[in-house]
């Protein structure tokens, strides 16, 4: 929605109301996700691009791990865990209201899907404590505390990096966060990135 004409976004620190009001604008944290875990299945974020054009003055670490591992992890500990992250109406995100406007309708569905004849693994996900209703089951409760624990681990398999001018990331949509960040008068963070619907093709 606050993508350029291009289909880039500029992520950095915005005061307009069309990106004020959105974190990643902002110089806040951002909990793990995957990117457009509120498009409908249609339109699932594939993959990703991050180009760094400026790093902050200081904070604005990352933090990834590939969701195959997620998956892995909770399948082994309780196949059933996997089970409730399928189920249909795992997550949904509430509508995005401005005033009196819809701007996107309510949008459920699973954490864990599987895409294509060659069944690749898809993962929609956020750690948000607001503005996300999960469903009310003690299976996929379980299976949220086991991936937060997962994914906080100092010794688990989560990079850690932090992006410098001229560096990006290329992925398939992976888990990723970001810390708080503070900008000085003469270094402003700023992030392209683009997001597509077909995967990075590894062939």
């Amino acid at each position: 929605m606050c993508a350029n004409d291009d289909g880039v976004s500029e992520l950095t620190v915005a005061s307009d109301d069309a990106r004020g009001g959105y974190v990643p604008y902002s110089n806040r944290s951002l909990s793990w996700h995957t990117d457009g875990y509120y498009n409908e299945a249609p339109e699932r974020v594939a993959a990703v691009i991050l180009h760094c054009d400026q790093d902050a003055e200081s904070g604005g670490e990352n933090e990834v791990l590939d969701p195959e591992l997620a998956y892995i992890r909770l399948r082994d500990e309780n196949p059933a865990f996997v089970k409730a992250f399928e189920h249909p109406n795992c997550m949904t995100i509430p509508a995005n209201v401005s005033g009196e406007k819809e701007i996107r309708a309510a949008v459920s569905g699973p954490v864990f899907s599987f895409d294509g004849p060659g069944g690749v693994l898809h993962m929609r996900y956020s750690a948000r404590k607001r503005n996300i209703q999960w469903r009310d089951d003690a299976k996929t409760t379980a299976a949220r505390e086991c991936l937060t624990e997962f994914l906080g681990r100092e010794d688990g398999p989560v990079i850690r990096f932090s992006l410098k001018p001229g560096q990006g990331l290329i992925s398939n949509n992976v888990l990723h966060n970001r810390t708080a960040f503070r900008d000085s008068a003469t270094q402003k963070r700023l992030l392209y990135r683009a997001r597509f619907f077909d995967r990075v093709d590894s062939s």
